[in-house]
């Protein structure tokens, strides 16, 4: 297995594997909006985006974008997304591309890493195998209405 720093000339590697991820999470597949979502992420590097490889094939991603910590005042980054393909699930690559995004912080000298999942998510006892912790603090959320 290979985690790549994903490019551009990545992308078409990492639609099909983003927009399976999306629909895990009850989204309709649209691969053209995910194409050009991820395009416009890297072209402007908004978000760091780590790819595994196995054989050449695209197995997992994972997605990172930059935040601060004002109380602290350091940066931080946000994983975002992250997904394996259903056939490669336990075969480490989640865990080679959690290791990834630690190693980049640590080579940044950022704080730590923040995700969110869904409560009935079975991969949050990967992340605490890993050592992210529960935030035992509420998280809220507003969500524009006016847009689709």
């Amino acid at each position: 297995m290979t985690i790549i720093k994903a490019h551009i000339e990545h992308l078409d590697l990492i639609v099909s594997l983003f927009d399976a991820y999306r629909v895990f999470y009850k989204r309709p597949s649209n691969k053209d909006a995910a194409k050009q979502f991820l395009f416009e992420r890297l072209k402007n590097r908004d978000s760091i985006i780590f790819l595994a490889l196995i054989e050449n094939k695209a197995v997992g991603f994972t997605q990172l974008y930059t935040s601060f910590s004002s109380v602290s005042m350091q940066p931080i980054y946000i994983l975002n997304d992250l997904y394996v393909t259903k056939e490669f699930r336990k075969q480490g690559v989640g865990v080679a591309l959690l290791n990834k995004a630690k190693q980049l912080c640590r080579d940044n000298n950022y704080k730590g890493l923040s995700l969110q999942t869904e409560t009935t998510n079975p991969a949050q006892h990967l992340y605490e195998s890993l050592g992210w912790e529960k935030d035992p603090d509420l998280q809220y959320f507003w969500t524009n209405k006016e847009l689709n």
